[in-house]
């Protein structure tokens, strides 16, 4: 057998392998289980909400949970938990779209760069230390301000915030393998470069980059809902979890429910999805293989 063909068995053993203590750790199933959850609530929204999410009663204002509210109502007497809900669409929403997006830019600029070095490494490498040496969630908030308040922006604002982790995160992993054997075997027969790239390397390096991206989307839905907090995510009177946290804030003595339950849904999402990012990495982590 060829050092290629090697090459091209090695990796699905490994992920088959990876994904048999995946399903043994406990910690990873609980987060599989949490993000399954809120996925469920943000795609059965219509069906599962009690009341709608926009309506306002004034006869209803700032109710506690009742049995006909059941996580209580704000401060124009909409329905929390139909809000909450709705809103769960666009924190998920927010952290699938901006990682696919710092995905879909970072990772083939790190191949690229990773791959060929010399002037594309050094002018990639330059600018993505720039972007890193910017806090990410002041770059989104920049960025968010200079495209305009509204979710798309927000996600295109976080996506290209997180694009310097994964451009980083595979040029070291292709550094790491485009020196093996049989990538210098592939090389040496003359296959062409994007053929080496997508066929040899790619594959092996994709088991990190997928757990950067779980442990990313959790990072991306606490910047949205940072920037509908602040106003630079999405727009009333689409609920979000962050902009129903801002409204909650001057009503936390008055209406403590109105930020205990949109706060404690981030907290149990992000939870549920940095389980699972340290599940992957333990099933993942070549040590292990």
């Amino acid at each position: 057998m060829t050092l290629a063909a090697q090459a091209e068995t090695v990796a699905p053993r490994r992920r088959f392998r990876g994904l048999s203590r995946l399903v043994r750790n406990r910690g990873a199933l609980v987060g599989v289980v949490v993000v399954l959850f809120f996925v469920v609530l943000a795609v059965f929204a219509p069906w599962l909400a009690t009341h709608d999410p926009f309506a306002s009663s004034f006869t209803s204002v700032r109710k506690p949970p009742s049995a006909e509210y059941l996580l209580g109502t704000d401060e124009i007497g909409r329905d929390i938990y139909s809000r909450l809900l709705y809103g769960a669409r666009a924190s998920l929403m927010a952290g699938v779209v901006s990682v696919a997006i710092a995905l879909a830019i970072g990772v083939p600029l790190g191949l690229i760069a990773g791959y060929f070095g010399g002037l594309v490494d050094g002018a990639v490498s330059r600018v993505i230390e720039a972007l890193l040496a910017i806090p990410s969630l002041i770059l989104a908030i920049a960025l968010a301000a200079t495209l305009g308040p509204s979710l798309m922006n927000a996600m295109l604002a976080i996506g290209i915030a997180a694009t310097p982790i994964f451009v980083r995160l595979t040029r070291g992993q292709v550094l790491a393998v485009k020196t093996e054997d049989y990538v210098e075997g592939a090389r040496a027969i003359g296959l062409p470069h994007i053929l080496i790239i997508v066929r040899y390397i790619l594959p092996n390096v994709l088991s990190p980059i997928v757990v950067q991206a779980t442990i990313t989307i959790a990072t991306a839905i606490i910047a949205e809902a940072s920037l509908s907090f602040l106003g630079l995510g999405q727009q009333p009177p689409n609920p979000s979890w962050g902009s129903m946290l801002n409204t909650a804030k001057n009503y936390m003595t008055q209406a403590p429910w109105m930020s205990i339950f949109p706060g404690g849904a981030i907290f149990l999402v992000v939870l549920g999805f940095n389980m699972l990012g340290d599940g992957l990495r333990d099933a993942l982590d070549p040590r292990n293989n």
